[in-house]
């Protein structure tokens, strides 16, 4: 008797898939811009100084292994719950707390497991499209799934759209939002369209969970935390998930929270104590060196300072590469058909070209994106701009 008979294969991720075949290719000029990770100039993904620092200070100084607690690192949710929040946000006295997760995708996932545990019949509405993990998250936990408009068939941003669905989903429904830097296509809703979002929200009672995967690679640290500030400061209850990965390079280390807002303070206990309960049967406690680092950075004002030094040169960093590769491209008459790439903010960019498109661009020119179009930004070679550019060109020609 063979008990896994009946166990069939599953397709891989796609984007993982797209990593091996960029690894297999022997062409020295290949270009890998599917994976999500920020590279510098080197096409490395670096360690922030200041997360070494902190590091080693931990080294020197930890005691013990032991575990850290349902809710995760203490001190790590305070400083984070700040970040996101603002330090002299007053919700932070008794309206606000924070879980730990394993990750962005952990906390993702909490929250799945946390709306259909006590939250029955509720659907969550995600952004067409949305990072694909989305989907499958909310759909492993039992929530029935919906969509609402984002992106348009000319590749642009649809308020209208966005706002004319919203404005009919069923009451009490969840709707995800990202805040800032939108994976997958690095379009993202102006302070105005943020005011439109907010008052259909609260005109058809809808609890918004914020994923807020990129903090300080849009505009900078404060600014990208706009839209979440505004909906927590206008809205009795809501749901933020927020990543370390990106900000602190810490992506191995699946470092994230989330954080929940309530009407009260006994409110507050009483959602906090289902997220332990949760999280106990998801994975007990979370990892502790991740957060120790981010606590570590975000406690002491040299590394602080240091860590926001290097947060902008990464965000920089990018937004050159996104100006750069729209100049590389105006030789071939193409600059004002990807003007948008110039626009979007955040590692990723949806930048219009078609599944065929991106197929000549792997086979013929080792050049890897996802086959939506959309591209890691982040993984482009300043050096090498005009090469993508001359072969976008080629393949655009046809």
């Amino acid at each position: 008797m063979s008990h896994f008979a009946q166990v069939a294969r599953v397709p891989g991720d796609p984007i993982l898939g797209l990593l091996e075949a960029y690894r297999a290719d022997r062409n020295p000029t290949k270009l890998d811009l599917g994976v999500g990770v920020y590279k510098d100039a080197l096409g490395l993904t670096p360690i922030p100084r200041a997360v070494k620092l902190a590091e080693q200070r931990l080294l020197d100084s930890e005691t013990s292994k032991s575990y850290i607690g349902g809710h995760g690192d203490a001190l790590f949710g305070t400083l984070l719950s700040q970040l996101v929040l603002g330090a002299d946000n007053p919700l932070l006295e008794s309206r606000a707390g924070t879980t730990q997760t394993p990750g962005g995708t952990g906390a993702l996932r909490l929250a799945a497991d946390f709306i259909g545990h006590c939250l029955p019949g509720r659907g969550i509405w995600l952004s067409d499209p949305t990072w694909p993990i989305h989907e499958s998250i909310f759909a492993e936990a039992g929530l029935r799934v919906g969509h609402y408009p984002y992106v348009g068939a000319a590749n642009r941003l649809d308020v209208e759209a966005m706002i004319a669905v919203l404005s009919h989903l069923p009451q009490g429904d969840v709707v995800l939002l990202h805040a800032c830097c939108h994976n997958p296509t690095g379009f993202d809703l102006s302070q105005d369209d943020w005011r439109r979002v907010l008052e259909v929200v609260k005109a058809r009672e809808l609890l918004p969970l914020i994923d807020f995967a990129y903090q300080g690679f849009g505009d900078g640290l404060e600014q990208d935390a706009w839209a979440v500030r505004l909906f927590a400061e206008a809205l009795p209850e809501l749901l933020v998930t927020s990543s370390c990965s990106k900000n602190f390079g810490l992506y191995r280390e699946r470092t994230g929270a989330l954080l929940v807002c309530t009407a009260d303070a006994e409110k507050l206990q009483d959602v906090r104590s289902q997220l332990a309960s949760i999280a106990r049967n998801l994975w007990s406690t979370p990892p502790a060196h991740g957060a120790a680092v981010v606590a570590t950075i975000l406690a002491d004002a040299q590394l602080r300072t240091q860590w926001r030094t290097e947060l902008d040169g990464m965000r920089r960093r990018v937004a050159s590469l996104r100006l750069g590769l729209v100049e590389a491209l105006r030789p071939y008459g193409l600059a004002e058909r990807f003007a948008h790439i110039g626009v979007q903010r955040g590692m990723f960019s949806y930048t219009g070209l078609s599944p065929s498109q991106v197929q000549r661009l792997r086979e013929e020119y080792s050049v890897y994106l996802v086959g939506s179009g959309r591209a890691n930004v982040a993984g482009l070679d300043a050096e090498r701009l005009d090469q993508l550019a001359g072969a976008i060109a080629r393949v655009c020609a046809d």
